[in-house]
């Protein structure tokens, strides 16, 4: 056990995303990118770059990686500036946030892979902190497969696993629609650097 690095237990995929700051004279904007319609998941959503983590892989690696992928950004045109708090989703996928500032020099490079990419846009942090969310919820209902065996486990009546609650944050801005995780990490970014 000493060799093992803790982790998320059952966690399927381990994901992580560059969250780009961009810096101009009024202040930091964030970069977003549109998820190509080509896209078989998540077509036309708004989204920072990122992906699956490689064998190996640290988040930050990845995270310059998938931005080198998507937006052709060199890594040594990115100033990392630290990782936000995970988020587990759904389907035990866990998910690491890397902030970083993309630097002058990444943004005259910037070409967005347009099969992956359908455009790439920047919103004013200011905007999110002088806007709240609409907030909306869905429920996590634990539905148990009809043979599940309670008189095994002894509880013949049935067993009242617990169910979850997701909250949905959505912005709207310039007609995006900037939602759901992508959404989730904003308001984390906003509360740790308060």
């Amino acid at each position: 056990m000493a060799a093992h690095t803790p982790g998320l237990m059952c966690s399927r995929n381990r994901y992580a995303m560059l969250c780009p700051f961009v810096e101009r004279q009024d202040g930091l904007y964030l970069l977003f990118e549109v998820r190509a319609a080509t896209l078989r998941r998540q077509p036309g959503e708004v989204c920072f770059p990122g992906g699956r983590m490689e064998t190996g892989e640290s988040p930050e690696a990845c995270a310059l990686r998938e931005t080198g992928e998507e937006l052709h950004i060199a890594p040594e045109h990115i100033e990392l500036w630290g990782r936000t708090d995970f988020i587990v989703d759904a389907s035990n996928a866990w998910m690491q946030p890397v902030a970083g500032k993309i630097l002058p020099e990444g943004l005259t490079e910037l070409r967005p892979s347009w099969t992956e990419v359908e455009e790439t846009f920047l919103v004013p942090l200011s905007f999110f902190r002088e806007h709240a969310p609409h907030l909306y919820h869905y429920d996590l209902r634990p539905l148990p497969q009809i043979d599940f065996p309670y008189e095994e486990i002894g509880f013949p009546s049935g067993y009242a696993f617990r169910g979850g609650r997701v909250e949905v944050p959505i912005w709207q801005y310039n007609g995006h629609i900037i939602w759901g995780l992508t959404a989730r990490i904003i308001r984390n970014i906003l509360q740790i650097t308060e």
